[in-house]
């Protein structure tokens, strides 16, 4: 893999960048689409390539192994093949489905017992077994196997846990090391950095990581309920110590202004529900701020939905209407309030992007920030 850092802003740490992959090359800074079963939630492939113009696409190794199966997405060829999109795809590892799960698994240093969500079945995943299904499924990137911490936990927690994660991530390295890609493409391996919102411990774990000469590395477990001034002071310390000259991913985050933040911390690469599941409860975000299409106000607003947008939907509907499909549940409406999500999302990294080129993304972010957090 070449990562082609191009700029860098003068006045914050904020990136521009190129990064290839075994399906094409993608600029950063970046947002993906959480595709988490290998479908973004109602919305249509080619709407996410042709119309929103995603340059990669998120799913889950957890998920897609317990349905359909791993077996059936190899036998089709890889996950590309099996639900037709054509440019690059990342993998999380389950880390953090097995966070999320607390109360049905258990972690060992061999892996982490746990029960499907979906029926009950007694599943084991290990270091070793994470890696072959990621190559099995075909991921570009494919994320190493960590254990995610909550918050608020205690220090000693943390610890003990990211040196679990350390001690899994050099399990993966040689299981990847020891493995070819199966479907005809390189595929590369991301380090998860983690050590909770302690700064000691996220300091030695970037170290730890850094010194593995990757090609690109994670953030995790932020995002997890910690305030927003400790993400990012977590952020600026990892980005502070990984290479250079490799992107770094930070992982399930956030709101625009988190996006916009942690871009000046020298993040290149981020992904999160937020736009997809937010929409489909009637939260749609703008330049001009939050609109909470559901509410009555609403009702007799017969303007673009968003006059700013950047999806087709944004002047093809007005406010009005899409209230009354929210309001009726028709399911157009989901559709709708997710494209216009994710496209305001990807238009929005696409002109973060170009102001660093420009030299002026400090200002422009101080200024857009405040508006995006305003409720209309």
């Amino acid at each position: 893999m070449a990562f082609r850092l191009l700029h860098t802003d003068p006045k914050s740490h904020a990136r521009a960048g190129e990064l290839d992959t075994g399906h094409g090359t993608v600029p950063t800074p970046l947002f993906m689409p959480v595709g988490t079963l290998g479908a973004v939630k109602t919305v249509h492939p080619r709407e996410l390539r042709d119309d929103l113009d995603a340059p990669l696409m998120l799913s889950n190794t957890y998920h897609l192994y317990l349905r359909p199966g791993t077996a059936v997405i190899e036998a089709a060829g890889g996950l590309h093949r099996f639900n037709g999109w054509d440019r690059p795809m990342l993998t999380d590892s389950g880390g953090f489905q097995v966070h999320s799960l607390s109360d049905i698994r258990k972690i060992t240093e061999e892996g982490v017992q746990f029960r499907s969500h979906i029926d009950g079945s007694a599943h084991l995943f290990t270091p070793e077994s994470v890696m072959d299904l990621q190559r099995a499924i075909g991921a570009d990137i494919m994320m190493a196997f960590d254990e995610c911490t909550p918050w608020p936990c205690e220090r000693d927690y943390a610890e003990r846990s990211m040196h679990l994660t350390h001690r899994w991530l050099d399990r993966c390295i040689t299981r990847f090391g020891e493995t070819d890609p199966r479907h005809g493409y390189d595929q590369l391996l991301f380090p998860i950095v983690q050590g909770s919102t302690f700064p000691e411990l996220r300091q030695r774990s970037a170290e730890f990581v850094a010194q593995r000469d990757m090609p690109g590395y994670g953030i995790g477990g932020l995002s997890v309920g910690e305030p927003e001034e400790e993400m990012y002071a977590m952020a600026g310390l990892v980005c502070g110590i990984l290479p250079k000259d490799r992107p770094r991913y930070l992982m399930g985050v956030g709101t625009p202004w988190n996006l916009l933040e942690n871009i000046a911390l020298g993040v290149d690469m981020f992904d999160c529900v937020m736009p997809t599941r937010n929409g489909r409860n009637g939260m749609l975000f703008t330049r001009q701020g939050i609109v909470h299409i559901k509410n009555r106000k609403w009702a007799d607003d017969h303007g673009p939905l968003d006059p700013d947008g950047h999806s087709w939907v944004d002047t093809a509907y007005s406010r009005a209407f899409v209230r009354h499909l929210f309001a009726s549940g028709e399911h157009l409406a989901l559709q709708v309030a997710s494209l216009h999500n994710l496209g305001f999302y990807l238009a929005l990294m696409r002109e973060a992007r170009q102001r660093i080129l420009d030299g002026t993304y400090t200002s422009w972010k101080n200024e857009l920030v405040p508006r995006l957090r305003q409720r209309l």
